[in-house]
């Protein structure tokens, strides 16, 4: 069986050479899932910042996990938490997507409320197991700033990162760019993220899939650990 990748779009086998399976060794890596939480997902009219299209993968990534689970590959769950004070964000320098973003979608009501840490908003709607990592020092766009991202993957001794959730045009590009200048090898999941919209989602895997890592599917990756770790455990 032949696994496949996505480079600028297009679906193509995945090359059988040596800097190609770098990027499946079990146990060297982790899957890193980004902001899957009700302050994005929510059908609450006081959603803070509502990414609708995300909701129809919250089954799919579930799933994901579950299978990278299985193979005991962990899970790490990165969420935004600003102080309740504002002075991370709004009441002192407020994020530049605060600005055109919210201006594109015609404003959203209730944004003064995304990401304050302890509220309902922070919960997050993706299932999280007790074995799992939590982060939720997130701040701005990156899941590595000013987060202790990579020093938890580096006490974990990985080397690979597979992004999982939202949004592909904004954190997971973002998270992309980061991981790769820190020198991770970087897998993001194709059926498992989801963009601002068709273009911007489709733009953000075309940049990542050219200059940071490899754009995959689920099957293709589960399919590309199972060739290259035979025995589907971590080493």
């Amino acid at each position: 069986m032949t696994d496949h990748y996505y480079l600028y779009g297009e679906r193509r086998e995945l090359p059988q050479t040596a800097p190609y399976d770098a990027y499946f060794d079990l146990a060297g890596t982790a899957v890193v899932s980004i902001d899957m939480h009700e302050g994005h997902l929510s059908e609450s009219p006081s959603c803070p910042c509502p990414a609708p299209r995300a909701r129809a993968i919250v089954d799919q990534v579930d799933q994901m996990h579950a299978r990278s689970r299985s193979l005991g590959v962990p899970v790490i769950h990165v969420r935004t938490g600003l102080r309740p004070s504002g002075r991370d964000d709004i009441n002192g320098i407020p994020s530049a997507w605060r600005l055109g973003f919210a201006e594109y979608v015609g404003g959203i009501p209730n944004v003064d409320e995304h990401g304050i840490e302890g509220t309902e908003w922070n919960e997050f709607r993706t299932q999280v197991l007790p074995e799992d990592e939590i982060i939720s020092t997130k701040k701005r766009l990156s899941a590595f700033y000013p987060t202790d991202l990579d020093f938890l993957l580096r006490q974990m001794r990985v080397h690979t990162v597979v992004l999982t959730g939202i949004m592909a045009d904004c954190c997971i590009l973002s998270s992309s760019f980061d991981a790769s200048n820190l020198n991770y090898r970087v897998v993001v999941v194709r059926d498992c993220v989801a963009g601002t919209n068709d273009e911007l989602e489709d733009a953000a895997l075309k940049i990542i899939s050219l200059n940071l890592g490899l754009v995959m599917d689920t099957d293709d990756l589960m399919g590309a650990w199972a060739s290259r770790s035979p025995h589907g455990t971590r080493r």
